[in-house]
């Protein structure tokens, strides 16, 4: 049985016969005398969009519009937004009992994402919109008070989660989600798109190709820096320069990216998912150019490895697949660098609260910069310093010894003459760089045949050493007193050294080298 709302011109299904019921069974949704249905939605839980159903019941009793099942007050707050969207849109506001579940009950709930799915509901429920516009679909969209859908962050990990569940994704139009394959993707611009009962279907199309306006032509001379850069490249190790200000620190890491190799297909999405969750533009990594992250040295412990409430991705996760740029080392406060510490090693971020751990990719190329002292002349040729011994000691040991432990390169940047300054554009090229480190890691590669090298043992073993190297790099460790991880990562960056030859073997050259940019300013 069906009435006609004079004042919105919609249909009203007031009792749900044979006919509605098997609409309602097809499309997976409960229509009966009470009004009930159920939708397909999605919150983030870190960098992840965990499925949830967004049931809705229109019951007999005192009016009032309910939401329960642990959910925060961005989504309480759905009850006002809903409510002015549906009688903008030429809809009514049933005058019953509402109650919203988002099940399951013990996941917390976060976000405007649950603005569409609430309303949907509300609407197949109440008999507005026929059940089947609900069928195979995950929805998923903030509403303004004038009905029209916005876009929310996260909208690729939505559309992973709708793929995983076999599922098409209704929400705001947005090219994130156009970029994955095996995705149906319904745009839903207002509320009134309902009426139709269907909405505009949108195929997916890569982003255009992007390019790096950078390029290390613009740097005259740093060769050495270069060649260090490029080692690093090939190898992911990280990096610190230090070296007076206007030395060209900053412009050496900036232009680190344009000679590392392309993102592949499943980086790509990987990294995308975490900007998409962090509400940042997505294009160029899809694009296939790795994410360079700069966070200042002001930054906070949350802001750098993630967290807050409720958690999202850090600087270090932002960087995941790509290069993180920490500049002015020093200025950063101790206890937030000591935070990226088991990051270095792992390539992921735990952050634990009470209601359960979450994870956070972060496997990323970390490059540094710092002065040498306060003042930042201290060594410098031109310009005598200014501070003290035990200024310069203090202001170096901010970094600590662990964090200095996990970088594998030190090299010192001197200020270059005025007249390579002015003859910028003459220097080595990214796409000369470029290919020294794809033959490098394709050599690895081939080499490792079984993956990537992980363990001690599986390094020393990649180094082929002979005795006379083992010697070498033996006495090397004690009269450098270093450590179990020093000596490893030493191995680990000769092997890398050895890659950029196409050499089978590490020999005392490469372990030379290697001992030269691990242990800055010490002399063998």
């Amino acid at each position: 049985m069906a009435q006609i709302d004079r004042e919105s011109g919609c249909v009203h299904f007031i009792e749900a016969g044979a006919e509605a019921a098997s609409l309602a069974c097809q499309a997976g949704a409960s229509a009966t005398r009470l009004g009930r249905c159920q939708v397909h939605a999605a919150t983030l839980r870190g960098v992840e969009a965990v499925p949830v159903d967004v049931e809705v019941s229109i019951t007999t009793g005192i009016p009032g519009f309910s939401i329960v099942g642990m959910a925060d007050a961005s989504v309480q707050e759905s009850r006002e937004r809903v409510k002015s969207a549906l009688k903008a849109c030429g809809f009514s506001m049933p005058g019953s009992r509402i109650v919203v579940n988002l099940a399951p009950s013990s996941l917390r709930k976060t976000g405007a994402g649950f603005d569409l799915p609430i309303a949907a509901g509300i609407l197949v429920a109440s008999g507005q919109v026929r059940p089947e516009v609900l069928r195979g679909k995950l929805f998923v969209g903030e509403l303004s008070l004038e009905g029209f859908v916005r876009p929310v962050a996260g909208l690729l990990a939505y559309a992973l989660c709708a793929r995983k569940r076999e599922l098409g994704l209704a929400s705001a139009p947005s090219g994130e989600v156009r970029a994955i394959e095996g995705v149906e993707w319904a745009a839903v611009d207002t509320l009134g798109d309902f009426r139709a009962g269907r909405f505009r279907r949108l195929e997916a199309a890569r982003p255009p190709a992007a390019s790096s306006s950078v390029d290390f032509r613009d740097i005259e001379g740093h060769d050495a820096a270069k060649r260090a850069l490029q080692i690093a490249a090939a190898g992911n190790h990280g990096i610190l320069m230090m070296g007076p200000p206007g030395s060209g620190k900053t412009m050496l890491a900036s232009r680190l990216p344009t000679i590392l190799p392309p993102l592949t297909q499943a980086e790509a999405l990987e990294s995308a998912v975490v900007h998409s969750v962090a509400g940042e533009d997505v294009d160029p990594i899809l694009a296939g150019i790795r994410p360079f992250r700069k966070p200042h040295h002001s930054a906070s412990l949350p802001g750098l490895v993630g967290g807050g409430s409720p958690p999202r991705p850090g600087e270090i996760s932002l960087a995941h697949n790509g290069v993180l740029f920490l500049d002015e080392l020093p200025e950063f406060q101790p206890s937030v660098l000591q935070g990226i510490r088991q990051p270095l090693e792992s390539g992921r971020m735990v952050v634990t609260r009470a209601d359960g751990s979450i994870e956070f990719p972060a496997r990323f190329m970390l490059v540094a910069a710092a002065n040498p002292c306060p003042c930042g002349f201290f060594g410098d040729e031109e310009r005598p310093c200014r501070c003290t011994v035990p200024q310069i000691r203090k202001y170096q040991g901010r970094i600590g010894g662990p964090v200095l432990d996990r970088i594998d390169l030190h090299v010192d940047v001197r200020r270059i003459p005025a007249a390579s300054v002015l003859a910028t554009g003459s220097g080595t090229d990214s796409a000369t760089l470029r290919e020294g480190v794809l033959r490098a890691r394709e050599f690895a590669a081939w080499r490792a045949s079984a993956g990537a090298v992980r363990t001690p043992q599986e390094v020393v073993a990649s180094c082929r050493l002979g005795q006379e190297e083992e010697r070498f790099l033996t006495e090397a460790a004690s009269r450098l007193s270093m450590s179990g991880r020093a000596l490893i990562r030493t191995a680990a960056l000769a092997r890398t050294i050895a890659d950029m030859e196409e050499r089978e073997a590490v020999d005392r050259a490469h372990l030379s080298e290697a001992l030269g940019f691990r242990v800055r300013g010490e002399v063998l």
